[in-house]
């Protein structure tokens, strides 16, 4: 009897062993089945079929503006295309508030000079936002003066030399000239770089703000703002700062752009604003300094007059290409006031097709001698003296603008009469610590945690006088006008590539097409006996990522009699968009295109996703009549120790970024589709509240969505699941890529 209880023990035993190793022996086994649907030749054009699409869209824009050109034939047909277009361009900008009836201004110091004045000045662009400019002005005031405003360059602020030089020459020629600093540069940084002394490594000082600008507009975007419109906003403001000084306001308003970014924002609020007589927009609308010259004879055709996405928020207006206001309509707006068309270096000026269409708009209005032009030589990459780099605006380029100031009756100004008597920068600073305990200046992150603080307490308050059910649709509603018009869920094809078989599972491997002719991958691994929901993962990282470093999860779906199937949404995974989630990364290029063409990222994967489930719902074989949701990030937290306080100088030596795309997309999978009855995310958003806490956002470009928080916080995305699906959460990160405790 002994024997044969050792005998039945053992046997016992050796059963939970077998069951023990065969479930590691099913996860190791998962583990080594690629998971890799394109084949060696295609997955190049798979990698590049994200960039190449927006590319034909980018054209396609192009060719509907030059069609919308060309069906103009007089002046009527442009000023309504005009009044259209900048109509679309407001929209995007953000929500401007009413102009202030009365600016307040704060002159916290004077400079004495030869033959002018500096009056160093703050004023509120906004409530609780204050602007820091220095005010040039002439000795012997004679009014009504002429006003200059000078909006300068990405790489310094308002105390440069250059900037210096012109206020001078103006002030002492008889006119105002105000030259403020640019939202988060200068006075107004975000960040705490401001000298050598700030960092213990070498960096670039003159460009931390720059390179700040990244983090501004995300957290300006994610609150319906945008730092374009915040820019041309002050811009306005310094309009009425002029207009109410005590020389009885400017008889003549310029508005100066600067050649690096400084551009941008001028031609914006030279479109918006009439009171500016004359606009001189540096290296906006037409070709840039990275063009090649000569053009091509085609270029009426051919140039890309849209441009491309980049981190530069500046240049790549949100839905610039979709709704038609590219930067050579924004500048064409300007007309009939005086415009100077501005390029930093040498310009082709028979070939430019955005000359020839300024040139035909004067001649519409009547006005072919208010459109002048200025220009240096050379290029942006070489180093000659012949190459007219500068900071600003450089004194070949004045040469020009002067000419036609003198030209118009403006200001009598020869190049060589201009003043060079530089002033140290800290004279023309503005801020004192008085003033600051006085004013209480806010920061960006207080101006839009504000903002998004009324706009969560909107959707709170809609949500709490809706029923359950009207809630979800009005926020399935807000999320579609945020993620694009493309959450469509359709599939034009399907192509099984391979099939395996693993003891009692098949793993399918499916090349799917989308709508819009883009590929998806996708893998499903099909139990012998199939029993409860469907699970669908996507992981930030790619589906093979997740399939190794879930392989035990999903061995026990499996064992469950789940099918389980892992995709890679268009720009994850086998379509990757870079290596990097960073400021210059590829992932972000595209991701701001994508803004540009009216869409996002997010809202495209969405489609992907939401796509497979109609797919797998027509596979009656499959029995997929509810889902479980698995969106994981299965990027590495930051340690709370790392190193976060450096400047952006070198975005690779930063802490890692975070990528919660993949835990967004389940949920919001969640949010429009009825049959998901549980989703799990890892590695996701802890708040998007959590994104305007700081200067610094580690959060990947593509994984945001522009005027977000108008659809509540993620904890609303989430209440919005319940009851009828479960929802479980965790590995929460912050906007450092931190974990949330």
């Amino acid at each position: 009897m002994l024997r044969d209880t050792r005998l039945l023990l053992t046997g016992w035993m050796l059963t939970l062993i077998a069951q023990f190793a065969n479930a590691e022996v099913d996860a190791v086994g998962l583990r080594v089945i690629d998971t890799t649907v394109a084949s060696n030749e295609e997955r190049q054009a798979l990698l590049n079929q994200v960039r190449e699409q927006q590319w034909q869209r980018l054209q396609a824009a192009n060719r509907q503006s030059s069609a919308e050109w060309k069906s103009i034939q007089s002046l009527d047909g442009w000023k309504r295309l005009r009044r259209e277009k900048l109509d679309a361009l407001k929209v995007s900008l953000g929500r401007w508030p009413d102009a202030p009836r009365q600016i307040r201004v704060v002159v916290s110091s004077t400079v004495e000079g030869d033959g002018f004045k500096v009056d160093n000045i703050l004023f509120e662009s906004r409530p609780g936002w204050w602007v820091s400019a220095n005010l040039y002005r002439p000795d012997k005031p004679c009014p009504p003066a002429p006003g200059f405003v000078i909006c300068h360059a990405h790489h310094t602020p308002k105390e440069h030399g250059e900037l210096q030089d012109m206020g001078m020459t103006w002030a002492r020629a008889g006119c105002l000239v105000l030259v403020p600093d640019q939202v988060g540069h200068g006075e107004r940084r975000q960040h705490p770089f401001a000298t050598a002394a700030d960092y213990s490594k070498p960096y670039r000082v003159g460009h931390a703000d720059y390179y700040f600008r990244y983090d501004n507009a995300i957290q300006l975007q994610l609150v319906g703002e945008s730092l374009a419109g915040w820019m041309a906003w002050d811009l306005m403001r310094c309009a009425d700062v002029l207009a109410q000084h005590k020389l009885g306001g400017p008889q003549h308003l310029f508005l100066l752009g600067s050649v690096a970014g400084g551009g941008d924002p001028a031609a914006v609020a030279g479109a918006l604003d009439d009171r500016f007589e004359v606009v001189v927009p540096f290296n906006f609308g037409g070709p840039q300094p990275e063009t090649r010259y000569p053009l091509p004879a085609d270029a009426e055709n051919s140039f890309n007059y849209a441009g491309g996405g980049s981190w530069e928020s500046t240049r790549n207006l949100r839905n610039s290409a979709r709704d038609g206001f590219l930067p050579w309509v924004i500048v064409g707006g300007i007309a009939p006031r005086r415009l100077i068309y501005a390029h930093e270096f040498r310009w082709d000026e028979a070939r430019d097709p955005v000359w020839k269409r300024l040139q035909t708009l004067y001649r519409w209005y009547d006005q072919p001698a208010a459109l002048a032009f200025t220009h240096g030589s050379g290029m942006v990459t070489g180093q000659s003296a012949d190459d007219t780099h500068c900071t600003h605006i450089g004194r070949v380029q004045r040469a020009l603008i002067h000419t036609a100031l003198r030209d118009w009756s403006y200001v009598e100004v020869k190049p060589e009469d201009e003043y060079r008597q530089r002033l140290p920068a800290e004279q023309l600073r503005c801020w004192t610590d008085d003033l600051r305990r006085e004013l209480q200046p806010q920061t960006l992150a207080q101006q839009v945690r504000g903002i998004a603080g009324r706009q969560f307490a909107e959707v709170n308050a809609l949500q709490a006088k809706l029923a359950p059910a009207e809630f979800r649709q009005e926020l399935r509603r807000r999320w579609t006008q945020r993620l694009g018009a493309t959450v469509a869920p359709q599939l034009k094809a399907t192509e099984r590539r391979s099939v395996q078989v693993e003891g009692d599972i098949t793993v399918e491997r499916w090349m799917l097409t989308t709508s819009d002719d883009l590929r998806v991958p996708a893998c499903v691994a099909i139990p012998r006996k199939i029993d409860g929901p469907t699970v669908i993962a996507v992981c930030s990282r790619g589906k093979h990522v997740f399939w190794k470093e879930r392989a035990a999860d999903i061995a026990n779906w499996l064992k469950a009699g789940r099918v389980v199937c892992v995709l890679d949404p268009r720009g994850i995974g086998e379509s990757r968009l870079s290596d990097s989630r960073g400021r210059r990364s590829g992932a972000t290029s595209s991701s701001a295109t994508e803004l540009m063409l009216g869409g996002t990222l997010l809202g495209e994967q969405l489609s992907d996703v939401r796509g497979l489930l109609n797919w797998l719902r027509s596979r009656t074989e499959l029995r997929s009549t509810a889902f479980e949701l698995h969106g994981d990030s299965l990027v590495p937290p930051n340690p709370a120790d790392a190193l976060f306080r450096q400047p952006r100088d070198n975005d690779d030596a930063l802490p890692a970024v975070s990528q919660p795309a993949a835990p967004l997309l389940v949920l919001l999978t969640g949010l429009f589709e009825d049959d998901v009855a549980r989703i799990d995310t890892r590695g996701g958003f802890v708040s998007w509240e959590a994104m305007l806490s700081s200067y610094l956002v580690l959060t990947a470009h593509d994984s945001l969505v522009p005027d977000v928080c108008l659809t509540g916080e993620i904890s609303t995305l989430i209440a919005a699941q319940l009851p009828h699906c479960k929802v479980a959460s965790s590995n929460a990160v912050d906007s450092w890529n931190r974990a949330v405790p």
